[in-house]
C-alpha cells in the first residue's frame, strides 16, 4: 500500500443519489430472495452504462451507501419453460406446476448512495447522467434513482477520516462495527460469470479514525475500487453488464 504522503490528490466527481425503494438480490443465494444491504458495484456500473448507452462501464468507483429502512413485499414470478411448453402471453404464464408463483421479496427503503468517479472519466459520466440514454435504475424497473447533487471535488490521500457508510477495502479500517460483504463487481454480458470482491462496510456509521489506502473528501473517507476482471479467458475489453437482480 502506498503511504498517504506519497500518493497524489485525485480530481473526481461526487454524485449523490437517492432511491425510494430498491432490492439487491444476493447472487450467492440462487433461488432465495436474500437482499443485500448496499448496492453491488456491478449494479452501480450497470446504472452508469445505462446513462452512457455503452455495453459496460469499467470505471473506478468510490461508494458510500445506506438505507433508512427495510421491508418485505410479495412479487409474482412468471418463469418461462426452457422447452417452450408453457409460453408467456402478454408477459404471463399459466399457473401450472413450475409456472406462475408468488414469493416474498425483501427490499430497502429511502436508499442513499454517494459515488466518487475520478478523472479522466468523471466529466463523461457526469454529462451522461444529466442526459441519460436510458432511465436510471438500480436493477429492477421499479427501482428508480434520483440525482440529488453533483459536484467536482478533490480527494486527498488520508491516514485519518470519518468512515461513515463507505465501502472500504479489507483492512481499510478497524472500526468494530464493520462487517465484510462479498459483492458482485462485474457480471459478464452472457451472465454466466460474475467477478466478486470483498468490502468492509458499517451499517451504523463509523467515526473518525485511522484508515488505510483511503482518500478524504472533506471528512469522509473514500476508497476507490477498480472494476475486477470477469470471465477467465475473455477478450480484453469485452463488455460486461451489471444488474444481478
Amino acid at each position: 500500500m502506498i503511504a498517504p504522503e506519497r500518493r497524489r490528490v485525485v480530481a473526481a466527481a461526487r454524485i449523490e443519489l437517492a432511491a425510494p425503494l430498491a432490492s439487491f438480490r444476493d447472487p450467492m443465494f440462487p433461488g432465495v430472495t436474500r437482499c443485500l444491504p448496499v448496492p453491488p458495484l456491478s449494479t452501480l456500473r450497470g446504472m452508469l452504462a445505462a446513462a452512457t448507452g455503452r455495453v459496460a462501464e469499467h470505471v473506478e468507483l468510490g461508494v458510500c451507501a445506506h438505507a433508512d429502512g427495510s421491508g418485505v413485499d410479495t412479487e409474482t414470478y412468471h418463469p418461462v419453460a426452457s422447452d417452450g411448453s408453457n409460453p408467456a402471453v402478454a408477459g404471463r404464464v399459466a399457473p401450472v406446476k413450475g409456472g406462475m408463483t408468488i414469493r416474498a421479496r425483501p427490499f430497502l427503503s429511502r436508499v442513499h448512495i454517494t459515488l466518487w468517479i475520478p478523472d479522466p472519466e468523471a466529466d463523461r459520466i457526469v454529462a451522461a447522467l444529466r442526459r441519460p440514454v436510458w432511465g436510471l435504475r438500480l436493477g429492477r424497473s421499479q427501482d428508480l434513482v434520483h440525482i440529488r447533487a453533483i459536484a467536482a471535488v478533490t480527494l486527498h490521500p488520508a491516514d485519518e477520516a470519518v468512515v461513515g457508510h463507505a465501502l472500504a477495502v479489507p483492512g481499510g479500517h478497524t472500526d468494530p462495527r464493520g462487517v465484510m460483504l462479498r459483492l458482485p463487481g462485474m457480471v459478464s454480458t452472457d451472465r454466466l460469470t460474475t467477478a466478486y470482491g470483498e468490502y468492509l462496510w458499517c451499517a451504523e456509521p463509523g467515526g473518525w479514525q485511522r484508515v488505510t489506502g483511503a482518500y478524504r473528501d472533506g471528512d469522509q473517507a473514500v476508497w476507490l475500487h477498480g472494476a475486477p476482471s470477469c470471465a477467465e479467458g475473455a477478450k480484453a475489453g469485452e463488455g460486461t453488464s451489471g444488474w444481478p437482480g
